[in-house]
């Protein structure tokens, strides 16, 4: 793959681990690697991104990288005293055959850490960012999770999702007055207020001990309908401890975020509060307005798979076509896709790559891009509007702060959207129209060369 539309499975690992409460994250691998991670986040999220590394070179590569990794927990301990570290693995350490958890497993015996240390599996060239975010936050759960009392607290397990997304993601929860652990929860450390005085370990995410308390819930929500078995958390807590588990897409539309609703109706047995009726009719009179632009919209889909899913399903309750939207290697995307209303113009690449999503783009004339900003030179080059979404966004601030989810979340979504569809329209309005009604179409070279006119 020349220039593919998602990142390396380690850089999902940091993101999942970034979501628990005092953890401290080791890539081991070369000390590239977790720079190139550590700022990659960086700039998305406008934050401080501390990740460790085993920093392995040459003779690491030759004779095993153990040494190296133990000392990197020695000083991860001593510089940053975390409450959990997560060890997630690069091509370098996979390539050699490291056994991060045996080694992991040996340095607590030897140590007598009751502190957790998990560790992920994550080769860059594995798959992308997405698997190796669901494959690290399986990990966390099988490390931690034991047969406890049953109690209250409902699962929630999330996507790689903004920290607007996952606070507007609670406050649905606590409107219908739900008692939840959300995993992992990045509202707080990949967002922090101002502070005037530096911590080396941000404030916030999921609590170690309710993780721990997972097999005890009477139900688990994952948003991630194309999240694979073998990686997938909810999986894991129904198999391992017989938690009931609801899957539902990522809130976002009409449809997603009323079958969210109805399982939080299902588990609570409670009604919606007429605040969220209100919204989602908000939502509905806003698709009144906006459905007259929209119709024109022709647009590529590129992201996280859930979230390409639930943009595609929004996109199609608004009469914009999808006409290239990026799949995954497990074709999950693909078959969950037919059961909408997709055209048979559609073209879903299961190998998501930036040269394919220009090709058919401007083979199916899209008029509009949305997804993270990667795709940005779609407009540097064909002149196609990016609506940004997603991770990365790097060439703009904010990312963190973007709202896409819920009813409310939706409306700010499709006002962006139909919001691009009209700039590109009066931008170019007056141009198509002489284009199309005035200017005289030049007369074919060959018709001039069979005159026996010299070409200017």
């Amino acid at each position: 793959m020349e220039n593919p539309c998602h990142m390396c499975m380690p850089m999902g690992g940091i993101l999942a681990l970034k979501g628990i409460e005092n953890a401290m994250v080791i890539v081991h691998g070369s000390q590239g690697c977790s720079t190139y991670m550590r700022r990659h986040i960086a700039e998305h999220f406008n934050e401080p991104i501390d990740v460790g590394s085993s920093s392995l070179n040459e003779k690491g590569t030759v004779y095993g990288g153990e040494s190296n990794l133990r000392q990197a927990l020695d000083n991860i301990i001593r510089v940053y005293q975390p409450g959990i570290i997560g060890v997630v693995t690069t091509c370098l350490a996979e390539t050699i055959g490291e056994d991060i958890a045996r080694i992991v497993k040996d340095y607590r015996q030897e140590k007598s850490l009751a502190m957790p240390i998990v560790a992920a599996n994550t080769p860059g060239y594995g798959g992308s960012h997405s698997e190796g975010y669901w494959l690290t936050v399986r990990q966390l759960v099988e490390t931690l999770a034991t047969k406890t009392e049953s109690h209250n607290k409902i699962n929630v397990f999330v996507p790689n999702m903004s920290p607007a997304d996952i606070r507007e993601l609670k406050r649905l929860l606590a409107a219908m007055d739900i008692e939840y652990t959300l995993c992992p929860d990045i509202s707080d450390t990949l967002d922090q207020p101002y502070l005037p005085n530096y911590s080396k370990v941000p404030v916030g995410g999921t609590p170690v001990a309710d993780i721990c308390l997972m097999g005890g819930a009477p139900a688990t929500i994952e948003l991630g309908v194309t999240v694979d078995g073998s990686v997938s958390p909810g999986r894991y807590l129904q198999d391992a401890f017989g938690v009931p588990l609801y899957t539902v897409p990522i809130p976002i539309g009409i449809e997603n975020t009323d079958a969210f609703m109805a399982v939080l109706e299902t588990i609570s047995g409670k009604s919606w509060p007429p605040a969220i009726e209100r919204e989602r009719g908000r939502l509905i009179d806003a698709m009144i307005d906006s459905h007259k632009y929209n119709f024109a919209g022709r647009c590529a889909i590129f992201g996280d798979p859930d979230l390409v899913y639930a943009v595609t399903q929004l996109c199609l309750e608004n009469g914009i076509q999808p006409v290239v939207v990026t799949g995954d290697k497990n074709g999950n995307l693909a078959k969950l896709l037919p059961q909408t209303e997709m055209t048979a113009e559609t073209v879903v690449l299961s190998d998501p790559d930036f040269n394919l999503v220009r090709t058919h783009a401007k083979d199916g004339n899209v008029n509009i891009a949305i997804g993270h900003s990667d795709g940005r030179f779609l407009t540097e080059r064909d002149d196609i509007s990016l609506v940004r979404l997603g991770f990365p966004i790097h060439d703009r601030v904010g990312g963190q702060r973007l709202l896409s989810i819920g009813y409310s979340g939706t409306t700010l979504l499709l006002d962006r959207v139909t919001n691009t569809l009209l700039e590109d329209k009066y931008k170019n309005y007056r141009k198509n129209m002489f284009n199309k009604y005035f200017e005289q179409p030049e007369q074919p070279k060959i018709e001039l060369q069979e005159r026996g006119w010299p070409l200017l």
